[in-house]
């Protein structure tokens, strides 16, 4: 009796049990299914109707140059030789002025006509020809170039207005999000590629670069076209490809939105850009620079040399370390350039620099880099001549007094003091930190050195301060360099 009972709890229990267990595991199944559907949603099905949207406002781009004649002398055969007339005739023809012609991308900005390419594409073009989604062609103007971040303005002119898409934010973009690239690969036409954007804030070789980079397909004849997010705006101007074959291998480059529009938008106001100017040579810390200066991170921007310009009139000087700007944070060389460059000609602006452990502001009103980046040297100053000593050996450097003679021996501009580095220790300190023959020590400690006894004074000094490491300032065919040397070598 006991057992039936409890098979028949058994059996009842089951009953209630089941129906409720059902419901749970179709709520589970109802939610992987909406999880699946959200993570479909993020994919697009198709990039159709966003391809369709903004491929007439996307250009190829073809020019002509015109390639002068060539300057060595014909070859001539003997007189009378059968092959007299044929030679004659083939190089008159090479010696004759012949047309170049390049490919490449772009897009319009606005609907009178203003048309982004990539500077490489035009450049020395005697002709440019745009030619529209349409089928529409046009010639275009030349209206600006900057060669820094390889962006050209062009202009073509037309009786309705022009099809014309937007600039988006390339700094609220995120590494994952999808992109597509469109323009003229190897002159095929018309085509579009999709892809992710791999990663932000690349630098290739400019001051100003900040590229974003993108898997999409992007080859020859893409140069100049447009980088879009799924909004349709453009936020890169494809330029350059990694690819050990020259062809695109998922490693493609596209100067981001935030950089472009600033320079379109000066080469359509000037015709030129006008990027503000320091007038200082800067080189980025190291943590062996930051200890010997008494500063908890190796971050800002290090003065090597103040030229004649704005920072020397504010009492800017070589050693400050620049740690804001304008009221930013500077982070690094690279980071100041550019917003040195962006923040305009003639203004008034603080910068919070580091000297003698302590923070000091410099009001400086900034130039403008175009006018002087060319040319532009500090004035040479006579140069003292240091008391007579005789060479000697410290921190792994054989070392010698600058004279007239040693000056005119190694080509070393006369206004130049110091001590010349005539030998390095390879197992050095001082060899670690690239310092070679032929170097010039101008400064220690923010000191200027002229003798080897000052030097040795200044590494006892930031031994005495409790540093491991003393600044030094070299030179190297005129350019300055800081270092941090040991000072626990002898």
């Amino acid at each position: 009796m006991t057992k039936s009972r409890a098979m028949t709890l058994s059996c009842d229990t089951r009953r209630y049990l089941w129906p409720g267990l059902a419901v749970l595991m179709l709520a589970v199944l109802l939610l992987a299914m909406q999880t699946v559907q959200a993570a479909a949603q993020d994919r697009p099905a198709s990039f159709a109707d966003l391809a369709e949207s903004v491929s007439p406002s996307v250009v190829n781009i073809t020019t002509s140059t015109t390639v002068a004649s060539r300057n060595d002398p014909m070859p001539t055969p003997p007189q009378g030789s059968p092959f007299e007339d044929f030679f004659r005739d083939f190089f008159d023809r090479e010696d004759r002025p012949r047309q170049s012609q390049a490919l490449g991308s772009g897009f319009v900005i606005s609907e009178d006509g203003f048309i982004v390419t990539n500077n490489h594409v035009i450049e020395g073009a005697d002709e440019i020809l745009v030619e529209f989604f349409a089928g529409l062609e046009l010639p275009a103007t030349l209206i600006g170039t900057d060669p820094a971040t390889d962006l050209a303005l062009l202009k073509v002119e037309h009786e309705s207005p022009l099809p014309y898409v937007p600039w988006g934010d390339s700094e609220a973009s995120r590494v994952g999000d999808w992109v597509i690239a469109v323009g003229n690969p190897l002159g095929q036409g018309f085509s579009v590629s999709a892809g992710i954007i791999s990663a932000r804030g690349r630098a290739l070789q400019g001051n100003y670069d900040d590229y974003i980079q993108t898997d999409a397909a992007i080859n020859r004849g893409n140069s100049g076209g447009p980088l879009f997010n799924m909004e349709g705006e453009v936020i890169g101007v494809n330029t350059a490809i990694l690819s050990p074959t020259g062809g695109s291998i998922g490693i493609g480059f596209a100067m981001s939105s935030n950089v472009a529009v600033g320079v379109i938008e000066q080469l359509r106001e000037f015709g030129t850009t006008r990027r503000g100017w320091l007038g200082v040579r800067i080189q980025d810390l190291t943590d062996d620079m930051a200890e010997a200066l008494g500063l908890d991170r190796a971050e800002g921007a290090m003065v090597t040399d103040v030229m004649e310009g704005p920072s020397r009139e504010a009492g800017m000087q070589t050693g400050d370390v620049i740690l804001r700007f304008d009221g930013g944070i500077v982070r690094d060389t690279r980071q100041l350039v550019r917003r040195v460059g962006d923040a305009g000609v003639g203004r008034d602006v603080e910068v919070v620099v580091f000297r003698d452990n302590e923070e000091l502001t410099l009001t400086v009103t900034l130039g403008q880099r175009e006018l002087v980046e060319n040319g532009m040297t500090p004035p040479d100053e006579a140069a003292p001549e240091p008391e007579e000593e005789t060479a000697g050996s410290y921190m792994g450097m054989r070392l010698e007094p600058l004279t007239d003679a040693l000056r005119e021996e190694m080509g070393i501009a006369s206004g130049m003091s110091g001590l010349l580095v005539r030998d390095v220790d390879p197992e050095s300190d001082a060899a670690q930190k690239d310092v070679r023959p032929g170097d010039v020590i101008t400064e220690a400690g923010q000191t200027p050195v002229n003798t080897v006894a000052e030097l040795r004074e200044r590494a006892e000094e930031a031994r005495e301060a409790g540093r491991r490491s003393l600044l030094v300032l070299l030179r190297r065919g005129g350019d300055p360099r800081f270092v941090a040397l040991s000072v626990e070598e002898d």
